[in-house]
């Protein structure tokens, strides 16, 4: 039996709102035939608080905005020099609960690392991807109507200052670490690059990219399968 199709765009730098929104559109507009989707981009500076979020963890935004939004988890920072990744699952096709999802994502990251010398693992009590008690990848997931939205940051080469300014994850002083502080010298395109054959692997799917028309908006394109 033929593999299914995972449709990858990649939209460069884009605001988180206007990704959170495509995101939202396309999962309410999807039908049981459509594609899943990869999202492959970078954001902006921007604090995000999940649903189960609470304020005091956000503890000295500064000029950074603060945005509640609709995945799970707590407060996280997303910049540039990070590599982040939403998808759009149907759960129920692929044969998998999102508790299996996030260890296939977390699993994709940790094979990704290791592939490359870096011993890595995930915590069931905390969600995620650390070295050496360091959080290099976070995750965090909304499901409507049996489909994933939002996703995974791995930090590759971003400023890592503003997570002084909240409680990661909820978690106070937990350490925050970067690719290039572990020794890869990597762009965010090149690890997107090598990660993808790996959670495309792991979720036994084969990926095709989506190129965005000429003069077509980014949220268009996004929210459009």
């Amino acid at each position: 039996m033929p593999r299914a199709t995972l449709r990858l765009k990649r939209p460069g730098l884009t605001e988180y709102g206007v990704a959170w929104a495509a995101m939202q559109s396309f999962t309410a507009r999807r039908s049981t035939e459509t594609p899943d989707e990869l999202w492959l981009l970078e954001h902006p500076s921007v604090f995000t608080l999940g649903m189960n979020g609470k304020p005091e963890h956000v503890l000295a935004p500064g000029d950074i905005p603060v945005l509640p939004v609709d995945r799970g988890g707590q407060a996280t920072y997303h910049g540039p020099g990070q590599l982040v990744a939403y998808l759009m699952l149907d759960l129920r096709r692929a044969g998998i609960g999102v508790k299996r999802l996030v260890q296939l994502l977390e699993q994709s990251v940790v094979d990704w690392l290791g592939a490359h010398g870096v011993s890595a693992r995930a915590r069931r009590d905390a969600p995620g991807v650390y070295v050496d008690g360091a959080k290099v990848a976070a995750l965090g997931l909304r499901v409507k109507r049996d489909c994933s939205y939002h996703g995974l940051s791995l930090n590759v080469d971003l400023d890592l200052a503003p997570f002084s300014r909240i409680n990661p994850c909820g978690h106070p002083g937990l350490p925050i670490t970067r690719l290039r502080d572990l020794g890869l010298d990597l762009s965010v395109r090149q690890v997107g690059d090598e990660w993808l054959p790996v959670v495309a692997a792991l979720l036994g799917l084969d990926v095709r990219g989506v190129e965005r028309p000429p003069g077509e908006g980014v949220e268009r394109w996004l929210m459009n399968g």
